[in-house]
């Protein structure tokens, strides 16, 4: 019989493409990782592993039991989650991941609700859906918490579900001497000559703005990753940004906010992996985050 842990040890290194990059992944050391190969390739009676200049590659029959590893892997959790659903104790250590706005705006309450259940552990991470959507493929997470434009939909495997928590809507935060603070709305070509205080190029909504504005339109006076310093930005009339409502911090005085028309909005999911679906513990968690978003951010924002 195959032993799963030294399994999931094999499909690491398959797709990392080493031992230390399998060692992060699993949060071991690469003595470890190296400990587990050897000890899979006894079990198999085959070699999986060979090195490559300083590095290692898998054998025709690592790679062969890393394709089965997948199957074999997702069965087992398959199994496990029928199991606790049988139990029906919602208990365990589940990992979140979550873009930096709704661990604002949406995981306190929540975690907070899951307290109700002494037997499971909650730890959370802040990770963009680039880095959180592949981690949960891989076994690393057990919930990714995600962001999806209309404009530029998230690619998902076909190995996870996912629920539609809310829409987020964005309005564009300005000094309220602002000439066009006053206004019921704006439009993008209102804002063409604006300077804009935006996040910085590697994140997601700096992309919908460029594409948005277009790059020869969009000029961009500061950046800043956190919305409070935006909008501290905006207060002393710096120039304007585009402030999500989901997680809003509490805006200075002096800061007006703007619907924007057509209002930019995205979409939020939980994702979790397919196989681990009847998992008290993801269920719960889902249910929890539902019922927060209904009862919470569906009511009308204001300044």
């Amino acid at each position: 019989m195959l032993n799963l842990e030294r399994l999931r040890v094999l499909r690491a290194v398959a797709t990392t493409g080493s031992i230390v990059g399998a060692a992060d992944t699993l949060h071991v050391t690469t003595s470890a990782v190296s400990q587990q190969i050897g000890r899979l390739e006894r079990e198999v009676g085959q070699s999986l592993v060979e090195r490559q200049g300083r590095g290692i590659r898998l054998t025709e029959a690592g790679r062969r039991l890393a394709d089965h590893a997948d199957k074999l892997l997702t069965h087992a959790e398959h199994v496990e989650a029928t199991m606790a659903a049988h139990r029906g104790t919602v208990a365990g250590h589940l990992t979140i991941a979550t873009f930096a706005t709704a661990a604002r705006g949406l995981l306190p309450v929540v975690l907070h609700d899951l307290r109700a259940h002494p037997d499971l552990t909650v730890s959370l991470s802040e990770q963009e859906p680039h880095e959180a959507i592949p981690a949960l493929t891989r076994g690393r997470l057990d919930i990714a918490i995600v962001q999806d434009w209309h404009d530029n939909r998230l690619r998902l495997p076909d190995t996870l579900s996912r629920q539609q928590l809310t829409h987020d809507t964005f309005d564009v935060a300005m000094a309220a001497h602002h000439p066009l603070a006053a206004r019921d709305t704006v439009t993008v070509d209102d804002l063409r000559d604006e300077a804009w205080i935006t996040w910085p190029p590697d994140q997601i909504c700096h992309d919908w703005l460029t594409a948005t504005l277009g790059p020869t339109h969009l000029r961009i006076a500061h950046t800043a990753s956190e919305h409070s310093t935006q909008l501290a930005l905006v207060a002393t009339d710096l120039g304007i940004a585009l402030i999500p409502r989901l997680g809003r911090d509490p805006a200075p005085p002096t800061v007006r906010f703007v619907p924007l028309t057509p209002s930019p909005t995205r979409d939020i999911y939980a994702l979790w992996r397919t196989a681990a679906a009847s998992h008290p513990a993801i269920t719960a968690t889902v249910d929890a985050l539902v019922r927060h978003c209904r009862s919470e951010l569906s009511r009308p924002t204001g300044d």
